[in-house]
């Protein structure tokens, strides 16, 4: 691995640096809504949750098999077999010495019994019962609040509400809960060059992607997007753009025009009608990355850059909507792979090259590139299926070497 001291470029922020003083220049949204089971998914729990029951509330069976009480068994004696339990249909009566009842999976535990013997341990002659071995006590018994106990804390304020965040609150029997108003953010790429799918390409044109795959990310967020579009190269409609979003949305996002070239307008404009946090970043890809904020709404301006766009989004933007929307994000989960391949990497930017990861066959995880690099190939994006962290003073790094990287398949992107 090569490595290169001092290695900070003039004018460049560090990420980790660029990243907290962002999200210290934040507030959170403090608005709730009393919101339906049926409509709570993506939203982010205002209030601390406790369970109002005990899960299980009652004392029921782990497997199929027969009910009795341990401390009445000696083995190889022929128990009298005097019902059933099955889950919604409990024995009613009580489990004497000498006695057990058949028991499904789920079903309530009947009076009497304290455990549960499978199915296969037992044979079944008529209406007797007989059990190799010994059993012991609470074998194979759901207690009561095993799982949660009325009162505990189930999920903190700040939660988001996932698939099985929601299946816990649904077996608690809740029906609606306060949660955070949804934040509302607008979305809009700037650039003449610009044309929406559909329409005809002419010389020079590309087709928006930018705009269209953050509108999605957005959504998987639980975000109210309100998109603005394209806004051509011209000054005063990128001022009159950003004007409005300031007073309709929680935050504004624009792709593109964050450059140093002749017709990229947002630094000026948002110098103009508000004010700007830090500018470039030592990052590989996203080098060019406005933060600032127009009154009180937070403004984050992407590159024009397929992939760079998409990376800035994630490491950078998605938290600064986590703690805006009040989620408490959890931190980022990395792990070690080996390279399986060279990568080119200069020192001076932190650069988060796309991968493919794998389970090599002596069980480590091995990683090779996810296609080209380049910044503009976003089909390779698409292919990965992780990020590698490659530090910033780091340079080349040689097959063989151990680096760092964050799964991203099955993410919101």
């Amino acid at each position: 691995m090569t490595t290169i001291d001092h290695c900070n470029q003039a004018g460049l922020r560090p990420y980790q640096d660029a990243k907290q003083e962002m999200l210290s220049q934040l507030d959170n949204v403090t608005q709730t809504e009393l919101v339906g089971l049926d409509q709570l998914l993506n939203r982010v729990l205002a209030d601390d949750i406790l369970s109002p029951i005990d899960v299980p509330s009652f004392a029921n069976s782990a497997m199929d098999g027969y009910a009795l009480s341990a401390s009445d068994y000696a083995p190889y004696t022929a128990l009298t077999l005097i019902g059933e339990s099955l889950a919604g249909h409990p024995f009613t009566g009580r489990v004497s010495s000498g006695e057990c009842v058949r028991i499904m999976t789920g079903a309530a535990l009947p009076l009497g019994a304290d455990s549960v013997v499978m199915q296969e341990e037992c044979e079944v002659t008529g209406p007797s019962v007989s059990v190799a071995g010994r059993v012991r006590a609470g074998q194979n018994v759901r207690f009561p609040a095993q799982d949660l106990a009325q009162g505990e804390t189930v999920f903190g304020a700040g939660t988001r509400i996932n698939a099985r965040v929601l299946a816990v609150l649904s077996s608690l029997g809740l029906e609606q809960l306060y949660v955070n108003r949804p934040l509302t953010v607008v979305v809009l790429s700037t650039g003449d060059e610009l044309k929406t799918p559909g329409e005809l390409l002419g010389p020079g044109d590309i087709y928006d992607s930018n705009r269209i795959g953050l509108r999605a990310m957005l959504q998987r967020l639980g975000v109210k997007v309100l998109d603005y579009g394209i806004i051509k190269d011209d000054p005063e409609l990128i001022r009159q753009a950003l004007v409005k979003a300031a007073s309709e949305a929680d935050a504004i996002i624009s792709s593109g025009g964050v450059s140093v070239g002749d017709a990229d307008y947002i630094k000026q404009v948002l110098a103009a009608v508000g004010r700007i946090g830090f500018w470039k970043l030592a990052i590989k890809p996203g080098k060019p990355f406005a933060f600032g904020h127009i009154n009180d709404c937070p403004f984050f301006g992407l590159p024009g850059n397929p992939v760079s766009a998409a990376v800035t989004f994630h490491l950078l933007v998605r938290p600064a909507l986590a703690k805006l929307a009040g989620e408490n994000l959890a931190p980022t989960v990395t792990l070690q792979a080996k390279a399986l391949m060279p990568f080119k990497k200069t020192p001076g930017r932190m650069d988060f090259q796309r991968g493919l990861v794998s389970t090599q066959s002596d069980g480590s995880l091995g990683v090779i590139a996810a296609g080209s690099q380049s910044s503009g190939v976003f089909s390779a994006m698409a292919q990965a299926n992780c990020l590698l962290h490659l530090e910033q003073d780091r340079g080349d790094v040689a097959e063989g070497e151990l680096v760092t990287l964050e799964l991203i398949d099955g993410l919101y992107w």
